[in-house]
């Protein structure tokens, strides 16, 4: 006959009185990450503190817009091309943000490949990923490029409020370099994954355990957010 032992029972940290109450009740917070890995927590802790960032630029970006009494310059012919002889708005920034939206997709795809521990086919459409990222990149360049060339500054425009510029730069500059960042970071990983050092454990920067392919995750989380934020922009800046 076995003997049962009996767990003493876990006291709720509201029911301890005391210091030692206050105290175990600032610490069961650290229970809402038993179950996460601690890189992507530490994702999900940046794109929080992103978004606040982020955040508070579209609204400097719209209260700066509705306080000017000077005319905002008008998006439809600030950002038009001519093309074949015709005056065609949005034309550029709708293909940007087609190529950013499909790069969201092919990142979707290399995720589940790599759940799937298809290195191969997850390498691959990381690489596609940081294409269309480098792509998107390159079209803002140009649009950037275009837009001096025609007068804008920081501090100034040939088609009214002076802001203009100020907003455009910092807010597309800012989300740029997060793209940017995203496409050094995705060819580094699918690198790794191509070589298969993480089913060979080999030792390096941002290889970890065995068949552990959850890198790929976090990366998806972080390209997923800077499309995410380009459909705000996009909608507040182009559209607005």
């Amino acid at each position: 006959m076995t003997e049962t032992t009996l767990a003493p029972p876990q006291t709720s940290p509201g029911t301890i009185p005391g210091l030692r109450g206050i105290a175990a009740d600032w610490a069961s917070d650290q229970r809402a990450f038993k179950h996460v890995s601690w890189g992507k927590a530490m994702m999900w802790i940046f794109l929080l503190s992103d978004t606040f960032i982020f955040s508070c630029f579209l609204l400097s970006y719209m209260t700066a817009r509705m306080s000017t009494t000077v005319p905002w310059p008008n998006p439809s012919e600030v950002f038009a091309l001519n093309l074949g002889g015709k005056h065609i708005p949005l034309i550029l920034i709708a293909i940007m943000t087609f190529i950013l939206i499909s790069s969201s997709g092919t990142m979707a795809m290399a995720v589940n490949f790599g759940y799937r521990r298809d290195r191969l086919k997850t390498a691959a459409l990381m690489l596609a990923t940081a294409a269309f990222g480098a792509t998107f990149v390159g079209m803002q360049a140009f649009e950037w490029t275009k837009l001096i060339m025609e007068g804008v500054r920081p501090w100034g425009n040939p088609w009214g409020a002076p802001q203009f510029g100020a907003c455009f730069f910092m807010i597309t500059g800012f989300h740029g370099t997060h793209v940017t960042i995203g496409v050094i970071f995705l060819i580094a990983v699918a690198r790794k994954v191509w070589r298969g050092d993480f089913d060979v454990e080999r030792r390096g920067f941002f290889t970890s355990r065995r068949g552990y392919y959850e890198i790929v995750e976090i990366m998806g989380l972080y390209w997923h957010f800077v499309d995410l934020v380009w459909v705000f922009i996009f909608a507040f800046f182009y559209l607005w």
